[in-house]
């Protein structure tokens, strides 16, 4: 019979706790997002289990951002504490020996014990992929299949409404009335790589479903079924007609970068 993993005792955590970061990327199809859900295969929950079966301990990780189902990623970053003196190297090995093949650990730190891959993310970069030539099957995993032409130059120019804070309660899922939707947005672009238009978008962090409905609202524009002057009107915007809400499966996480905080709220 396999041994149960064990929780760490008072004693054990405060003379011999490790914590170590580790940067995720997944093929996320097939995955019911990140977060743990009771029966439903996630990101979390198969991390997690890796985690446990190597150090034979319970594993508590907690996740920068919450990709959303059939979401991927390229630069996932999560942590958890252990009392394995597990070489940090020798972590991206174990793990990826038990780990399935559409989720890999790229790299992994032994970080100071304040870290906390949420709360020092400094910003999450997004991309959103729109495939506009002719699909390719082989890509539908991992772009919207559009499959027309879209106007690039307007969408990144409209898409600049969105630099700054700003409430992006119509670019999120239905909410109560009580929560921070709130967001600050550093950077974004418009693209057309070849037969793609990429969105990249960087913000400090991002309400839920936000990307996908910011990305749908540009996407709107770039087909012409939307008058750029209304992305100024939608944010704040408490009800009415909100954008599109695009696929999961164009949106990939691609890096999340941390600093120390000067607060530890929000």
């Amino acid at each position: 019979m396999v041994p149960r993993p064990r929780s760490l005792s008072s004693s054990e955590t405060d003379a011999k706790v490790r914590r170590i970061k580790l940067t995720v990327a997944y093929d996320g199809h097939d995955f019911c997002g990140w977060a743990p859900q009771d029966g439903e295969r996630t990101i979390h929950g198969t991390l997690s289990q890796a985690v446990c079966d190597v150090a034979n301990e319970d594993a508590d990780i907690v996740g920068a951002s919450r990709t959303d189902s059939g979401a991927h990623a390229k630069g996932q970053v999560c942590h958890f504490d252990t009392i394995r003196p597990i070489q940090t190297s020798n972590w991206v090995r174990a793990l990826n020996d038990l780990l399935p093949p559409d989720l890999r650990v790229i790299r992994a730190l032994h970080v100071h014990s304040e870290f906390h891959s949420r709360f020092w993310a400094r910003d999450r970069w997004y991309r959103y992929r729109i495939q506009t030539g002719q699909i390719d099957p082989f890509r539908t995993r991992y772009t919207h299949a559009y499959g027309r032409p879209l106007d690039a130059p307007a969408m990144h120019q409209a898409a600049q409404t969105f630099v700054g804070t700003h409430d992006f309660r119509a670019f999120t899922q239905l909410l109560g009335p009580a929560d921070n939707t709130e967001r600050t947005v550093h950077h974004i672009a418009v693209r057309q790589v070849r037969d793609e238009v990429w969105v990249d978008v960087l913000a400090t962090a991002y309400a839920r479903g936000m990307m996908r409905r910011l990305s749908g609202a540009l996407f709107e524009v770039g087909r012409g079924s939307r008058d750029p002057a209304t992305l100024k009107v939608l944010l704040g915007l408490q009800s009415g007609h909100r954008p599109v809400v695009l696929p999961a499966a164009g949106l990939c996480l691609m890096r999340v970068r941390h600093s120390r905080p000067t607060s530890r709220a929000g």
